[in-house]
């Protein structure tokens, strides 16, 4: 059987152009039938293309032609077949953010990576967080705070003094921005099934904005997060190359 594959690439120049030899060599058929999706770019292109393809069944396999390329697998056109074919899926669930905004809108996006809440004016934000209704801290005062996936925790989270979390782990990680009071809190491991919940004191003062992977919302004054089992997006990994592997490799660099 012949594989079904379709191409998507960023605006970059080089992504353009590795997309338009690869569809002259193999061929480029609709993303709806396509038995997988081949994204080139960077990280930023995957988490956007794993957003829009997230009601197609076919896995996403990205090449990298941008920067990092965390999610993405090495450029090449050798053996692209075979290498689909052979390639190891890994399951992701993302994020549900449900932010209410100081005028009364509701605003809900997904996120792969991570919902972060940023300070959005001169002065640190106000923050109270609760976990599955309890209030855990009346107030962290804090350039920012996150909610991360495994999946992301090597990405903001990693560079805000997140923990790295093991794919498979149930956890999700909580992690602070800078905060200020109480100072030394690193934040919290909570379990995957939590519901989150940001209330932002003082939002006149101190405004806050909430980011769902760079999608952002100004104005927040309360958010709620969750993981969402019903959305699970399929990412597609060279054999010993898979996130589990990277997780760990990203610990001894």
């Amino acid at each position: 059987m012949t594989l079904k594959i379709a191409f998507c690439a960023s605006n970059a120049p080089i992504a353009q152009a590795a997309r338009a030899s690869l569809t002259t060599r193999f061929g480029d058929h609709a993303e709806d039938g396509a038995d997988v999706i081949v994204a080139l770019g960077g990280d930023g292109f995957m988490l956007h293309t794993l957003h829009r393809t997230r009601m197609n069944p076919a896995p996403v396999y990205g090449m990298n032609r941008g920067t990092v390329g965390f999610l993405m697998n090495a450029y090449s056109q050798e053996g692209l077949v075979a290498r689909l074919c052979e390639a190891e899926e890994e399951v992701i669930n993302p994020l549900s953010m449900r932010a209410t905004t100081m005028d009364g809108a509701v605003h809900e996006e997904l996120a792969i990576n991570e919902v972060s809440l940023l300070r959005a004016g001169p002065q640190a934000a106000c923050l109270r967080i609760s976990v599955d209704g309890r209030i855990r801290m009346p107030e962290l005062v804090c350039d920012g705070a996150l909610v991360a996936t495994p999946a992301g925790s090597t990405a903001y989270n990693f560079s805000a003094h997140g923990p790295i979390l093991p794919i498979g782990a149930d956890v999700l990680a909580l992690t602070a921005m800078a905060a200020f009071r109480p100072r030394r809190w690193r934040g919290a491991l909570l379990p995957k099934t939590a519901a989150v919940r940001f209330d932002v004191m003082d939002p006149e003062k101190r405004p806050v904005m909430a980011e769902a992977d760079a999608r952002a919302v100004q104005n927040v004054l309360e958010v709620e997060i969750r993981s969402d089992p019903t959305i699970a997006h399929r990412i597609l990994f060279d054999p010993g190359h898979g996130l589990e592997e990277r997780l760990i490799r990203e610990q001894f660099v």
